[in-house]
């Protein structure tokens, strides 16, 4: 178990301290041993009035329990007196809460410009006024921690708190820029929206409501947000009857409205509404860098298209994409050739982190060690030359833009060891081609051998930005699907530092795109600096993998894959979760300076001494595979629009002997929609359980759902109303 997060030598200013929320954070901090300043004005819910008894009492609290606090009872519009307090008493300031709030509500058209003005001045100026006198200070100690606290009315709207709802929702806006002016000072700033009982409260919830909803509920979350090891920066949470979520804005594909030499007219925003308003392939930007990259795709499609084209007609084509993907899918690259000594093993484990320190590292670093072998993502340096050497740029229908192509995910699989030195020919193979809209993504196989010996399997996934849009499919039975890890903490974590020259190493053993070494070239690509390989993160988190869970036996291994989420700079820090399930192994990798997931729906399968078990639905044979076959067929034909008519997710254990026998779960809430085999991966809406015979029965119509439940055949958790709505995919399936 972790250990009791602790708060000594810290000092914290609450501000609101004087009942609810405020007094439940004051009283939680100075316990875990922070001095705590506590303000209050004294005055009503409305912002009436003015009385020192409130911040007194809970001074007094904290003094009897043993801790250390003093007074304070300046508005927030004092921002200075506030912080000064804490200077006085404590000499600094490291952690502030902006918790002071009113309310005056009003119906929109009765709002006067006193109650508008009078919000505004103390959630919102208030809140900057008291964080501006305590910036500086942080800043020269490196070190800070702030919580805005917003709304659900700021954050969704609520009828008769316009003014109310305008100063909460300004609150995160100003906390995201606070997030990013203050990480390189070390100063975090956080945004809750907490629902809890408070005098802003008492007066619109019942007694019961106002016990189920304690402040104490809301507290944890805060504290965690301002210890040092906490490295979330810029989030939004909503908290309350002891349950955390967060949020993040979503934006959907959108469109494009506009063509070439053409006025953009309203007729054209309508004809492309509903796409417009189509969140199925939705993006999630988390900054104003990510918000705008995707216009400056939208202005080269713009200006290649053909000014000649009917503007009535002109959808994306093939044409304007240069891609056709009916020419290029199967078609065949060239072989390549790879020949190595044990220099180029040795040289990839170094790129990737392995060191002399470490003793069973050596059997990868020395070729004179017994034992010595090739790490097992090895197997990703003679595959990549298909991609480095221009051999894409050959391919019939591929007449792409390749400065705009990414490597967006990864999967190596090995069928015996990696020779240390020899020849070995990849054969590289165009296997699918998608529509992603803002992109296309091509999936290149690739297979490794040594003389008619195969070795490994490649699949990389290459992401050609605004090369989509040409009418293609969207999803491929063809890809290595990347997994989420479970909903529960990891079983293992490592950290290991990355040196500054990593990537200059790492491209030695062949990737020499100068936007890892070049920090001119990486600028041109919207970095500060070069940044490391992906797949020298991916070999740094397959090797956590080898080290904690087969002992760095290379013969365990078998596949790995991963996708690429984020950037990580050479010198950072990489930090890999690991959670084990059978005989894989979960992994997300983060950067532990930002806390931004580096690597993430990863997971390496290690092989055991005995193969693997068949998936339990078919070594069963179950006759229910077919119906799933065939709502996995519905669900590609419909998916959009099951999810906006079912907006659910269904979890089905089938029975065989009174054991389950296969897991399979019906998402109509996400995406576009997805059948799978296994356990939902969040909390499926309604679960059901029944045996192989009798969903038969269900299906074709030889049994009542009801006379199954209360007979119970059939048992079921969750809503179970939301089981009506599955009349609407599993009907006529007495066709089958």
């Amino acid at each position: 178990m972790a250990a009791p997060l602790r708060f000594d030598g810290r000092v914290v200013l609450v501000t609101g301290a004087g009942g609810g929320l405020g007094r439940a954070y004051a009283l939680a901090f100075a316990e875990r041993g922070a001095s705590v300043v506590v303000n209050d004005l004294g005055g009503d819910f409305k912002g009436h009035g003015k009385s020192s008894s409130a911040a007194d009492k809970v001074v007094e609290e904290i003094r009897a329990k043993g801790g250390k606090a003093v007074a304070n009872y300046d508005s927030v519009e004092a921002g200075e007196k506030l912080v000064q307090t804490a200077l006085d008493a404590f000499g600094k300031i490291d952690i502030l809460i902006n918790n002071a709030g009113i309310l005056r509500d009003r119906s929109f058209t009765r709002i006067s410009d006193e109650d508008w003005d009078i919000i505004h001045r103390i959630h919102l100026k208030g809140s900057f006024l008291v964080t501006r006198a305590a910036w500086n200070h942080m800043k020269k100690q490196n070190f800070g921690r702030i919580i805005m606290t917003s709304s659900a009315a700021g954050i969704y709207g609520n009828f008769g708190q316009a003014n109310y709802s305008a100063a909460k929702l300004g609150l995160l806006g100003l906390s995201n820029t606070l997030a990013v002016e203050g990480r390189k000072y070390n100063i975090h700033c956080n945004t809750i929206a907490p629902t809890a009982g408070s005098r802003l409260t008492e007066t619109i919830m019942p007694p019961d409501m106002l016990d189920a909803f304690k402040p104490d509920y809301v507290a944890p979350l805060v504290l965690w947000l301002c210890h040092e090891s906490c490295q979330e920066n810029g989030g939004l949470f909503e908290v309350g009857a002891g349950w955390v979520g967060k949020l993040r804005w979503e934006r959907s594909e959108g469109a494009i409205v506009r063509q070439k030499n053409h006025q953009m007219t309203p007729e054209a925003v309508q004809n492309k509404w509903e796409k417009i308003c189509d969140f199925c392939n939705s993006s999630k930007p988390r900054s104003v860098q990510e918000s705008v990259a995707i216009l400056h795709n939208v202005l080269s499609q713009i200006d290649s298209q053909d000014v000649s084209l009917n503007p009535t007609s002109y959808s994306g084509s093939a044409v304007s994409s240069g891609l056709d993907s009916a020419k290029a899918i199967g078609q065949k690259m060239p072989s390549v050739e790879y020949h190595y000594t044990p220099l180029q093993p040795i040289l990839y484990a170094l790129g990737v982190g392995m060191s002399t320190k470490d003793p069973d590292h050596l059997k990868f670093l020395f070729e004179g060690s017994e034992g010595f072998c090739c790490l097992p993502t090895f197997g990703v340096i003679p595959a990549q030359a298909s991609m480095l050497d221009g051999g894409l740029s050959n391919i019939p229908g591929l007449n792409i833009d390749f400065t705009k192509v990414l490597h967006g995910e990864q999967y190596l699989e090995l069928y015996k060891p990696l020779p240390t030195s020899g020849k070995l020919i990849s054969e590289p193979t165009i296997a699918d081609i998608l529509d992603k809209g803002s992109g296309a993504v091509i999936l290149l196989d690739v297979y490794t051998y040594s003389g008619k010996d195969l070795l490994c399997y490649n699949q990389f996934s290459v992401f050609v930005v605004g090369a989509g849009g040409f009418g293609g499919k969207r999803s491929s039975e063809k890809a290595k699907a990347p997994v989420s890890p479970p909903k529960r903490p990891p079983d293992a974590v490592v950290t290991d530092v990355t040196t500054v020259d990593q990537a200059a190493l790492y491209r030695l053993s062949g990737d020499w795109n100068p936007l890892h070494i070049d920090p001119g070239f990486a600028a041109l690509g919207g970095f500060q600096k070069p940044i490391l390989h992906g797949l020298c993160s991916f070999g740094f988190a397959a090797r956590h993998v080898l080290k904690h869970f087969a002992n760095n036996d290379a013969s365990k291994f078998k596949a790995i894959k991963i996708r690429f989420a984020k950037p990580v700079f050479p010198g950072q820090t990489l930090q890999t979760e690991m959670w084990k399930e059978g005989n894989r192994i979960h992994i997300q990798t983060k950067v532990k300076e930002t806390g931004e997931v580096a690597i993430a729906g990863a997971y390496v399968d290690l092989s055991s001494d005995q193969p693997l078990a068949k998936e339990p639905s078919q070594a069963a044979g179950l006759q229910s595979d077919l119906v799933f076959e065939e709502i996995g067929r519905r669900i590609k034909e419909l998916g959009d629009q099951l999810v906006k008519k079912v907006n659910a997710v269904f979890q089905w254990n089938i029975t065989k002997d009174k054991k389950t026998a296969v897991q399979w779960t019906i998402d109509l809430k996400n995406g576009c929609g997805e059948l799978y085999q296994g356990p939902a991966r969040g909390k499926a809406d309604t679960t059901f359980t029944l045996s192989d015979e009798d969903f038969m029965d269900l299906v074709l119509g030889n049994i009542n759902p009801q006379k199954a439940f209360f007979s119970g055949k059939l048992k079921v958790k969750g809503n179970i109303m939301l089981s009506q709505k599955l009349e609407t995919i599993l009907k006529d399936y007495s066709k089958l």
